[in-house]
C-alpha cells in the first residue's frame, strides 16, 4: 500500500485564517492565527510551528488543499500563492476548495435530520452577499447512523438579502443560515422562515478544507498550478489614477 501523503491545508478566506497538517485522511492539528487578518504575517510561521510540533520539514509536504474562495481578495491571493510557491519549491500538488462548501462542512457534516437546508453567507460588499445553498435529501425513516447526504441546490451566487430571503425563506422549511457574512448583517436576514446557527459555526476553518480537499485529492481533482487562480465571482474593486 502506497505511504499516505503529508499535507498542509490552509485557510485565508476570510477575517480569521487557519492552518491545519494531516497525513492522508488523518488530521494531526489545526493552528488558528492569533487575530483578524493576520493572513501574510502568520501563514509562515504557524506553518513553521506545526511542521516541527510533528518533526516534519517543508521538503516532506506533498499536498497542499486551500481554500479558494469566494471570500476576501486579498485573502485568496495568499493562499494561491502561498501553494504556488510550495509547488515551485517542492513540485507539491495542489487542491483548490470551495470556500462556502468548506463553511457548511461546519454543520452538514453531522446535522441532525431535522434541518433540510443550509445556506452558507459572505459579505460581498456592495449590498450584495455570496452565497450557496444546500440541501438534505436523506429520506424519513433511514437508519440513525447512516450519513445524510446533502445536494447543493444553489451554486455559488451573487445577491442582495432581500433577493435571497424571497427565494428561500420559507415558514414549512426553515433553511438555517452560518458564515462571516452574518457577523455585521444578520439583522438583514431575519424573518420568518430562516434561522441561524450559533456564531461559533460561522468560520471557516482548515480542518474542514482537509475533510473537502482530501475527498478531491482522492478523486484525482488536484488544481493546475500555472493556471490556479481564487474564486472570486465578482473582480475586485480598482479605480484607476486619472493623470492631469
Amino acid at each position: 500500500m502506497a505511504q499516505k501523503p503529508l499535507i498542509l491545508t490552509v485557510e485565508t478566506s476570510g477575517r480569521t485564517g487557519s492552518v491545519a497538517i494531516a497525513i492522508g485522511p488523518q488530521l494531526l492539528a489545526e493552528a488558528f492565527f492569533t487575530g483578524p487578518m493576520r493572513h501574510s504575517a502568520e501563514i509562515f510561521p504557524v506553518t513553521q510551528s506545526l511542521l516541527r510540533k510533528f518533526d516534519r520539514k517543508p521538503g516532506e509536504i506533498e499536498h497542499i488543499y486551500i481554500s479558494a474562495g469566494p471570500g476576501s481578495f486579498t485573502g485568496l491571493r495568499i493562499a494561491v500563492t502561498f501553494a504556488k510557491t510550495m509547488h515551485l519549491a517542492n513540485t507539491v500538488k495542489i487542491v483548490a476548495v470551495d470556500t462556502l462548501d468548506v463553511i457548511a462542512a461546519n454543520v452538514i457534516e453531522n446535522q441532525n435530520s431535522r434541518i433540510e437546508r443550509v445556506a452558507a453567507i459572505l459579505d460581498a460588499k456592495r449590498s450584495q452577499f455570496f452565497t450557496a445553498v444546500y440541501q438534505c435529501n436523506t429520506n424519513p425513516g433511514t437508519q440513525a447512523d447512516k450519513p445524510s447526504e446533502w445536494e447543493k441546490i444553489l451554486p455559488d451566487s451573487l445577491m442582495t438579502a432581500p433577493q435571497f430571503t424571497e427565494q428561500f425563506a420559507c415558514k414549512a422549511k426553515p433553511v438555517w443560515l452560518l458564515g462571516e457574512g452574518l457577523v455585521y448583517y444578520k439583522d438583514k436576514f431575519e424573518m420568518e422562515g430562516i434561522c441561524f446557527f450559533e456564531d461559533s459555526a460561522w468560520y471557516p476553518q482548515a480542518s474542514k478544507v482537509h475533510l473537502l480537499g482530501w475527498e478531491k485529492a482522492q478523486a484525482g481533482q488536484f488544481a493546475e498550478p500555472l493556471t490556479l487562480q481564487p474564486t472570486y465571482l465578482r473582480k475586485p474593486d480598482f479605480k484607476p489614477q486619472v493623470q492631469e
